[in-house]
């Protein structure tokens, strides 16, 4: 058994990529930890990490024994949670990364998740930086667009479809747009400088500059600029509902759209815990129940608060 045990230390160390960090998390001496990692090397009769001053390196054994093991772990993990879920509903620290501006949209779900699983505690990162799952212990990142990290499991949770959206005082003032290419005299309020928007109709492609003064790599500021009448939006329409029911948006160009835009919740591993597992199943409920029936996942005031 205590073979197992410095298994499973092994992969904690490798997880953290330092001793320190590693003893820390889980509340054990660094000499201790050294010491046991040492020992489970002299019994294999290998090494398994390169230690240097500033950082830890696998040897070539060591990727092998690391991903062997964490196999190993993790399943033994879930065996003891799954048989405590008999007992008791889920519980437990869920850490998710997510986009600032979706968590506003996503709010009134998790307010709902957390009443059915009134055990499990939340540590959310709504920064805009793309965590690591593995060295800083994240449970689950939401992210759009295809994703990029072939090392990770994508669990699609819904697709969203941008569409374009103006004030009704902007439209009188700078005149409608009635063709894609009208757009290039209007104001585009865009996500990145310089980027070009591709709009479909039917069979037909666009691509529109959506060069102007404004550049900003948050949905919610850019919208609140499209309702103080500065310029056209290219959003998901789950992200202006309350601001196209008050009156502040409507559509432009209503026959063109963007181009599909995935969502998917990012975990380390398909063997997920039961707190991970009902929360990615909550969302997609939430995701495709909000766009049946076309209601937005916030409210006016969360709306008008994102900035």
């Amino acid at each position: 058994m205590e073979f197992l045990d410095d298994m499973a230390l092994f992969v904690e160390v490798v997880k953290a990529r330092s001793f320190r960090a590693a003893a820390e998390a889980m509340g054990m001496p660094g000499s201790t930890l050294s010491r046991r990692i040492g020992a489970l090397e002299k019994k294999i009769g290998l090494r398994l990490l390169h230690r240097t001053t500033r950082k830890l390196a696998l040897s070539e054994a060591g990727r092998i024994y690391f991903e062997r093991c964490k196999r190993i772990v993790e399943e033994a993990r879930l065996a003891h949670e799954q048989l405590g879920e008999m007992l008791a509903q889920p519980g437990g620290v869920l850490r998710a990364s997510l986009p600032a501006d979706f968590a506003v949209y996503l709010a009134p779900s998790m307010a709902e998740f957390a009443r059915r699983y009134p055990g499990i505690a939340f540590d959310f990162d709504l920064s805009p930086r793309r965590v690591d799952l593995v060295s800083e212990h994240f449970d689950v990142a939401i992210r759009a667009g295809k994703p990029e990290d072939s090392q990770l499991v994508a669990h699609p949770l819904t697709v969203f479809s941008a569409r374009l959206y103006a004030s009704p005082r902007y439209l009188e003032r700078a005149g409608e747009p009635v063709a894609p290419v009208d757009l290039a005299r209007h104001e585009c309020l865009s996500l990145r400088r310089g980027e070009a928007w591709t709009l479909h109709n039917g069979a037909e492609t666009a691509m529109v500059p959506s060069g102007g003064r404004f550049a900003f790599n948050n949905v919610g500021l850019i919208r609140r600029l499209a309702t103080l009448d500065m310029g056209v939006i290219l959003l998901p329409e789950e992200m202006v509902a309350a601001d196209l029911a008050a009156g502040r948006l409507r559509r432009v160009l209503p026959q063109w759209h963007g181009a599909p835009l995935p969502v998917y919740a990012m975990t380390e591993t398909r063997l997920l815990p039961a707190k991970t597992q009902r929360f990615i199943a909550f969302l997609r409920e939430s995701l495709m129940r909000d766009q049946r029936s076309g209601i937005s996942g916030s409210d006016d005031e969360a709306a008008s608060n994102v900035t």
